[in-house]
């Protein structure tokens, strides 16, 4: 009959212990709060990324947020007061797909990229702007 009674207490503790914890899981703003700063971040670089590239441009998109893991894997975290992202983006279903490595400042502002394309429009412009790195 003792056992039973300590049974009980140990399994309503339990009960109390993972209902809270549960409850205080779910109304933790920070990890919403902390997605939604990573999803401002992919969104900047997928912009400034289109500009760099150009408007007249079709560029099909792999980013944190559009994952394809066939084609590889994608980052985003916070480094040095800013973010670092990262993807793959292709020019048409003829093109390959091409790996770029963004950092932004705290306000979202390009700070580098570097991209794996061997494009003459790229090439140019990585010798226009220091911030704009390229690899074939």
């Amino acid at each position: 009959m003792r056992q039973n009674i300590v049974g009980l207490v140990f399994a309503f503790g339990v009960g109390l212990l993972l209902a809270w914890l549960a409850y205080t899981r779910v109304t933790d703003p920070e990890p919403q709060l902390q997605r939604a700063r990573e999803e401002a971040a992919v969104h900047a670089a997928a912009a400034v990324l289109a500009e760099l590239l150009g408007a007249g441009n079709e560029v099909e998109l792999i980013d944190p947020l559009h994952p394809n893991r066939a084609v590889g894997k994608t980052y985003v975290y916070p480094a040095a007061g800013g973010w670092q992202v990262s993807g793959y983006y292709r020019r048409g279903e003829s093109d390959s797909w091409h790996p770029w490595l963004m950092t932004l400042d705290g306000q979202r502002r390009l700070v580098s990229v570097s991209v794996q394309d061997d494009a003459p429009e790229i090439r140019v412009l990585a010798e226009s702007d220091p911030r704009v790195s390229t690899t074939p």
